[in-house]
């Protein structure tokens, strides 16, 4: 059922827990995937946090030939503006909404709680947290866009005005045009979004030097 809590991987910290992280992964991966960035994140232990790492629902996705896999929402057809399907992508929003009111009953404030997400992932990642009634520590959207751009303006949330938003991307991204990515940017700083943008020599992937920057990001907005 679409209220049901999706299932998760988790990487929990040594003690309780100050902060979250709501990671989503790309299309076709599943939580694992980024499961073993945690310890490259080399995180302080000042600050323990909680990583949570959703599968995706299983779906077919008419971009592949309607194969089956887990996919945040089906995509119609190849090219950019990506056609996508809205339903799917609205239940994606409610999954990722269910799980920060969950990592929020286990203890961790709203304004401590990160999301964060890859690809698809990025993109209900972004449209969540922009538009989330109650304040969250920030924004992390990697080798992403935003399909919902066009309705950003009269949808954002007054309590999440000034969220903090970090954007990486590869500027060989055979996936997702970098274009893509820096319209969205570039709609979010017109909006007053603090927008840390970075641009790496990769395809559609994430590299060291993103980490590193990644890290730097997450220590500012959750503290060291």
């Amino acid at each position: 059922m679409a209220s049901e809590l999706l299932e998760c991987v988790e990487v929990n910290p040594g003690k309780e827990p100050v902060a979250s992280i709501l990671w989503l992964h790309g299309l076709g991966a599943d939580g694992h995937d980024f499961e073993p960035m945690v310890p490259e994140l080399r995180m302080p232990e000042t600050v323990p946090i909680r990583y949570v790492f959703p599968h995706a629902p299983m779906r077919p996705v008419t971009l592949n030939g309607g194969m089956v896999m887990r996919a945040w929402f089906d995509i119609l057809a190849a090219g950019f503006p990506r056609r996508v399907d809205m339903d799917g992508f609205l239940e994606s929003v409610g999954h990722l909404e269910r799980l920060i009111e969950e990592e929020h009953r286990r203890g961790v404030p709203h304004e401590r709680i990160v999301l964060a997400g890859f690809s698809q992932g990025g993109s209900i990642a972004l449209h969540s947290g922009l538009r989330y009634e109650k304040p969250l520590a920030g924004i992390l959207a990697l080798s992403t866009y935003l399909p919902t751009l066009e309705s950003l303006s009269g949808e954002l949330s007054r309590a999440n005005a000034h969220i903090p938003v970090m954007m990486a991307h590869g500027f060989m991204d055979p996936m997702v045009p970098l274009e893509s990515a820096q319209e969205a940017r570039d709609e979010l700083s017109r909006l007053g979004y603090p927008v840390e943008w970075s641009q790496y020599p990769m395809g559609h992937a994430v590299c060291p030097e993103e980490m590193d920057a990644i890290r730097s990001w997450l220590v500012r907005v959750l503290g060291d």
